[in-house]
């Protein structure tokens, strides 16, 4: 063995890529489990592919013996570092076996084989299974698994079809990241699905003794999940067994691994006494998206990390896809443009914007960001748009045709749709190229019986790319009269230039409603008129674009109340009555016209308009206008709630969770006017944790001092719900006080900050939750922030750099905050041995 320095953090681009001279096709493991020594040993089928050695990634284990085609393997014919075993002169074909010892128990990063109350459990992506034994852990090698898992325990399960118990054989050639292990104290839930080729699989959702009669729901998801992927895209599953855990300690929402998907808790169990509507609603999406992940990121896989979002974005679409039919196209539309928009249009706007194709990276950790997910779905979702519905299934059967089996690149994708539609997508492609979100201004002119729009297009310069060129940007439109009446249906112009116009012969001047359905990720600049968007309010016959209108109207009071000390005028909240009252109208629709644009919205658009926001100012007016919404509809929020009434048992389907959230929003005004009264009956006759949540938090805005230890006395036996406790008393804090209680809450004897689901809800709910809290003007925030940053990096580089973004925006306010997060950021940038994940994020923060 020839000794090497450890490699230094690098950073590495997309036009560096290259295959590996040497390859693995199958791979056989055995896992003899023990907690501080887990033996790992090895055997990998290689072959050569071209010139060069073999360099295989490992860290955080102890080589124990290397032996090639069964002899021991001298010590000059490799090269041990810290992070890589390097072998020379590989010959063509043969078998290289080591053997490891790795310590589960002190892997509190939570990547690789880590422990988790007791359960053996991994998490591989992106690059876990280094820290598991010596492999090429890169996406491109894709090979076949033979496994075995020796330990004295109930349940030991791995990828594939069980052959003998603790032996599990994966027929599918899969890459290192989809590689999955459990092992533990589990009970399941069964159930089966029979294929549409007449297979049945065997269903288990595996969680600890006392969690089972809260799986029924992610078992039913599942089931749906299976028969919608065969009914809308053709793909049926492919093992005799898929198997589900839920696991306490994960960073993630969940994992696709091949045939074991492993979730976060957090995300499988559920009870109408335990979970929220929206709990349900994420359980139901997140089985789906890791189902899907079969054929669109197992069975075809990325070429390499930059290609992310080719399986990212796409199985995000397919779940929106999905959610869309289970819960409304509507509602589940605006929800999911209002996550884009609070998520990723931030991300765009601030020194972390990367395109949706990275050109580069440091740590692939730091790419799973709202930009690969969100973003990459819209980019889906446009594609569909412009070739239409049957040349979207066209395109998406070629490319299982073609691609089944292989590590492909987002070229590959979209030449299956050039192919299978004739379209030519070079321009399309720089929607994966370019960062920053895309303006698109729209003039209107009307003369003569002749309506014009004229559009322009501005890509803005973001971190290290400016003068980009026009993006094709698919417009949705549709006409209506002053009257409302629908005067040209929707149809779709691709904006493919840098300006453009559109005209029409028209008796009178109509009512454009354009971006329908939120057909592209832009944002739309139009001087449109009050009365116009009222218009659109009441009658545009595109639900997104009916929301739209409301938004844009809260908007534009709630920016002048904060700039000009404008009032709230009767014709806004007249229609805001209007809907709110419209017992013909969705319930889920008229909660979210009802709710206001969030206080970072509300940041950021001041910022874009020039406007140097402050959190503070933010805070009070939104809370004076929902004070006078509430005045408004005084005599009509008891009657409206009671309407909103769900008799008998509790169901999470989509009618009954619109109602609730109606009658929780409704809820949140009458406490404005009572003080907490209604409140504090509803949080008594609660028989679910919707209703009971929605009351907490009514109760909390006001200040009750008592609901909190209630709330604590009666569910601190249970984890998931004392995470809400968490993160609702800060979300709901009044602004000085939020990051006092943050720090006492810290020292509660149930805050662990080992635990993510924990951290993430105590610290979100100050950063997110609590925005003006967070912006205290003396930096108390960013210090608490920054503290607990640098406490759990040691441990958990990735739960601390995702979230440090939490700093992101900080040069859009006053100069005094933009000092005091500096001195945060720069205090972190200069700690010794800090990771790599953390490093760069806020190094890249700190470029401008």
């Amino acid at each position: 063995m020839r000794d090497a320095t450890p490699e230094q953090t690098e950073t590495i681009y997309l036009k560096d890529y290259a295959p590996v001279p040497v390859t693995v096709t199958h791979v056989s493991l055995n896992l003899r489990l023990d907690p501080l020594a887990t033996r790992v040993r090895a055997k990998l089928t290689c072959e050569r592919r071209g010139a060069g050695e073999m360099v295989l990634d490992g860290e955080m284990m102890t080589l124990k013996s290397i032996a090639l085609d069964g002899s021991p393997l001298p010590d000059d014919r490799y090269t041990l570092t810290g992070t890589t075993l390097t072998l020379h002169d590989a010959p063509d074909a043969f078998i290289l076996e080591t053997e490891v010892e790795i310590a589960p128990q002190k892997n509190k990063a939570l990547s690789g084989l880590y422990m988790s109350n007791g359960m053996y459990c991994t998490q591989c992506e992106a690059e876990g299974f280094r820290r598991i034994t010596y492999m090429l852990d890169r996406p491109d090698v894709m090979a076949t698994y033979d496994v075995e898992i020796e330990a004295d325990l109930p349940v030991l399960l791995s990828n594939g079809d069980e052959v003998a118990r603790g032996k599990w054989h994966d027929p599918w050639p899969k890459p290192t990241y989809l590689f999955a292990m459990v092992a533990g104290d589990l009970v399941a839930t069964p159930g089966t699905f029979t294929t549409m080729e007449g297979r049945e699989v065997a269903l288990n959702v595996w969680v600890r003794p006392g969690d089972e009669s809260r799986t029924a729901y992610a078992m039913d998801s599942l089931k749906r999940s299976m028969a919608w992927d065969e009914e809308v895209y053709g793909r049926a599953y492919d093992l005799s067994v898929f198997n589900i855990v839920a696991v306490d300690d994960f960073n993630m929402g969940a994992m696709e691994n091949k045939g074991l998907n492993i979730f976060n808790s957090k995300y499988v169990l559920a009870s109408p006494e335990t979970a929220t509507d929206a709990d349900f609603a994420n359980i139901e999406r997140i089985v789906a998206h890791e189902y899907f992940h079969n054929w669109t990121g197992n069975r075809i896989t990325c070429r390499d990390w930059f290609q992310l979002c080719l399986k990212e974005g796409l199985t995000v679409f397919r779940d929106q896809q999905f959610s869309q039919d289970a819960r409304g196209f509507a509602t589940q539309r605006i929800g999911d443009v209002l996550n884009l928009r609070a998520r990723q249009f931030r991300e765009d706007a601030g020194p972390l914007a990367h395109p949706v194709r990275p050109e580069s990276f440091v740590e692939i950790n730091n790419f799973y960001t709202a930009t690969i997910y969100e973003k990459g779905a819209e980019v889906i979702g446009m594609l569909r748009t412009l070739v239409g519905a049957e040349g979207y299934a066209k395109g998406c059967a070629l490319y299982f045709e073609r691609h089944d089996g292989q590590a492909c690149t987002i070229e590959d994708w979209l030449a299956c749709f050039e192919d299978a539609t004739g379209q030519d997508l070079a321009q399309f492609k720089l929607w994966y190229a370019q960062a920053g979100t895309p303006r698109v201004e729209v003039t209107e002119h009307f003369a003569d019986g002749i309506y014009r729009i004229d559009l322009r297009q501005i890509v803005p310069d973001t971190p290290g790319q400016s003068d980009k060129a026009p993006m094709v940007i698919p417009l949705a439109l549709g006409l209506l009269d002053t009257a409302g009446r629908e005067v040209r249906g929707t149809e779709v112009h691709a904006l493919t230039k840098a300006s453009d116009s559109l005209t029409f012969d028209l008796p009178e001047k109509p009512v454009l409603s354009i971006l329908r359905g939120f057909s592209a990720p832009v944002i739309l600049e139009m001087a449109q008129t009050d009365a116009d968007k009222l218009t659109l309010l009441a009658h545009d016959t595109d639900p997104f674009n009916r929301w739209e209108a409301g938004r844009a109207l809260a908007k534009d009071r709630l920016m002048r109340a904060i700039t000009e000390d404008a009032g709230f005028d009767d014709a806004w909240l007249g229609a805001l009555a209007t809907l709110a009252t419209d017992a013909g109208a969705d319930p889920a629709f008229r909660a979210l016209a009802l709710a206001l644009p969030s206080q970072d919205d509300l940041a950021q658009s001041l910022h874009t308009a020039g406007v140097v926001p402050d959190p503070d100012r933010i805070y009070a007016i939104r809370r004076a206008a929902t004070l006078v919404i509430a005045e408004t509809l005084r005599d009509d929020l008891t009657p409206l709630r009671e309407a909103m009434a769900t008799p008998g048992a509790y169901d999470p389907n989509a009618t009954d969770a619109g109602k609730r959230s109606l009658g929780g929003r409704l809820l949140g005004l009458q406490t404005y006017l009572d003080g907490g009264a209604a409140a504090g009956l509803a949080y008594d006759m609660a028989d679910n944790m919707t209703d009971r949540m929605a009351a907490f938090s009514c109760l909390l805005d006001v200040g009750d001092e008592t609901v909190a230890h209630r709330f604590e006395t009666d569910w601190q036996h249970d984890r998931l719900v004392m995470d809400k406790w968490f993160m609702a008393q800060v979300a709901h804090a009044a602004p000085r006080d939020a990051v006092g209680l943050a720090d006492r809450l810290t020292r509660h004897k149930d805050f662990d900050p080992s635990n993510p689901n924990r951290f993430r809800a105590l610290i979100a709910g100050l950063t997110a939750g609590n925005p003006a809290g967070f912006h205290d003007p003396s930096g108390v925030g960013y210090t608490f922030l920054a503290n607990w940053l640098l406490f759990l990096d040691p441990s958990n580089p990735q739960m601390t750099a995702r979230m440090s973004t939490a700093f992101d925006g900080w040069t859009r306010y006053d100069a005094d905050r933009q000092a005091l997060m500096r001195a945060e950021l720069e205090r972190i940038a200069g700690t010794e041995s800090l990771s790599r994940d953390l490093s760069e994020m806020v190094n890249r923060m700190l470029a401008p």
